[in-house]
């Protein structure tokens, strides 16, 4: 499970993140109205959202995409040479790139570490023994700089920045519709996409235990990790596409539409009610649940939230949370 959806599924929702972007930018325009003032407010609201996600669970991504799309945001009306320039830059890791040329100038350098690690490990005792005040506490304390040096570390920030321009990128193009030669687009970044996987999965696997210098084996690590992933989640967003546009399976697709036109609800309503289920101060199941029990569970409780968000959007155009997000956004 880890190694089909770890980093492919957060890859996923930051590239639609960045198309929805462009989608509101556009849109906006059209009615006159200038949008990235309102985006930035709008990013400020996700901030506040990612602090009371952090209360419950600190693996909260809202946080570091409200940072990085702040960097997105000039380029939104650049030119595609400029956005496609900015996409291989992150793409290209700068960060690991940078560590790799110091550590083979200094093989005395150590890798990034930021102090995540002492974060969490300040966070973690109180999720095991503590009331829900005292995991909200020292997730208030702990869970912006637990986040942040742990998205630096591991190539996280700049590859969200890389997947929110993809995502403009795509939006541009018009990719995701079925037209044009977008079908034979989709065919080819499924191949290509494959290929890719083919050949970064034995080089993350083998490559950086074979670098004996420390820093650049831990880069390269992170970075080979990285376009592993990318390769790993294009290929399930050009195939889940295709499967869309060109096959009768598409009619079966359009049955979750539900559950993602939800997803900042469910997203935030997973760790509330899974932290209530393993935490200390809530039912404690990690000391009885192993990892199948654990992902049975989960299995579990997504197809609850389906049930809620095909009821629920019987009556309401949006989530709760969404709603809540879009009334605040525009005041």
């Amino acid at each position: 499970t880890w190694f089909l959806m770890a980093g492919k599924a957060f890859s996923t929702f930051s590239l639609l993140f960045g198309l929805s972007f462009f989608i509101q930018c556009t849109n906006a325009e059209r009615r006159g109205v200038a949008f990235r003032g309102r985006f930035v407010w709008r990013m400020f609201l996700l901030f506040l959202f990612s602090q009371l996600h952090a209360l419950f669970y600190n693996g909260d991504i809202l946080l570091v995409y409200a940072v990085c799309s702040l960097f997105v945001i000039p380029l939104i009306r650049q030119s595609n040479k400029v956005l496609f320039a900015a996409a291989i830059f992150f793409a290209l890791q700068p960060i690991e790139l940078v560590y790799i040329v110091l550590g083979l100038l200094n093989p005395e350098l150590t890798p990034l570490y930021l102090g995540s690690n002492e974060a969490y490990g300040a966070i973690m005792p109180q999720q095991i023994n503590g009331s829900f005040f005292d995991v909200a506490w020292v997730s208030l304390k702990y869970g912006i700089p637990a986040n942040f040096t742990w998205a630096i570390e591991n190539g996280r920030f700049t590859q969200t920045i890389f997947l929110f321009i993809t995502g403009i990128i795509l939006g541009r193009y018009r990719y995701l519709y079925d037209e044009g030669n977008n079908r034979l687009r989709w065919k080819k970044t499924m191949l290509y996409s494959l290929i890719g996987f083919a050949v970064f999965y034995p080089l993350y696997t083998y490559i950086p235990g074979m670098v004996n210098n420390v820093c650049a084996s831990h880069s390269l690590g992170v970075m080979l990790k990285a376009w592993m992933n990318l390769c790993m989640m294009l290929f399930y967003v050009s195939g889940i596409t295709w499967l869309y546009h060109c096959t009768k399976a598409g009619k079966k697709l359009i049955v979750i539409a539900p559950y993602g036109k939800m997803s900042l609800t469910n997203y935030m309503t997973q760790s509330i009610f899974g932290c209530m289920l393993f935490y200390g101060w809530g039912f404690g199941l990690y000391q009885y649940c192993g990892h199948t029990a654990s992902l049975l569970l989960g299995i579990a409780f997504v197809g609850l939230q389906y049930l809620f968000c095909c009821w629920w959007l019987k009556n309401h155009k949006r989530g709760p949370f969404e709603e809540l997000w879009r009334k605040a956004t525009w005041i």
